[in-house]
């Protein structure tokens, strides 16, 4: 007559099986965590929340960052000459639109741009407001 199946031991997991299981269980959540922080980056620089062009003087641009080097400046928009100008404050991505700015400043340009909000960090630019595009605007 066959002998019964042995009952399942109770016996605590050997140290070293349940290290092997926590450093697995670890590693799994490390990846989830890097790979939804980069969909959420990915997603945050592909979607914009809204879009346009601003006119006006560009009073500032330069290269800024210790180590995730941007492009910043800051656009002073008149409606009416005497009045107190409005300060838009935008990021440059493209080296091409970079270049385009940097040969405008002092005249009236008009910048397309795209805002994203949610971006998690200044490595991408220290504002929400990127620029696309940009054009001399001749009074």
């Amino acid at each position: 007559m066959p002998e019964p199946p042995a009952a399942p031991s109770s016996a605590p997991a050997s140290p070293r099986r349940l290290g092997r299981r926590l450093g697995c269980g670890a590693g799994v959540l490390l990846l989830l965590v890097a790979g939804g922080f980069a969909l959420y980056v990915w997603a945050a620089l592909s979607f914009n929340f809204s879009e346009g062009e601003r006119a006006g003087y560009v009073q500032k641009f330069s290269k800024k960052g210790w180590i995730c080097k941007t492009w910043e400046g800051e656009l002073a928009m008149v409606s009416l000459p005497g009045t107190l100008a409005e300060t838009f404050r935008f990021s440059v991505r493209d080296q091409h639109v970079a270049e385009v700015i940097n040969a405008s400043v002092g005249r009236r340009v008009a910048l397309s741009y795209e805002q994203h909000k949610g971006i998690p960090t200044d490595c991408f630019g220290e504002t929400e407001y990127f620029v696309t595009g940009a054009k001399v605007v001749e009074p």
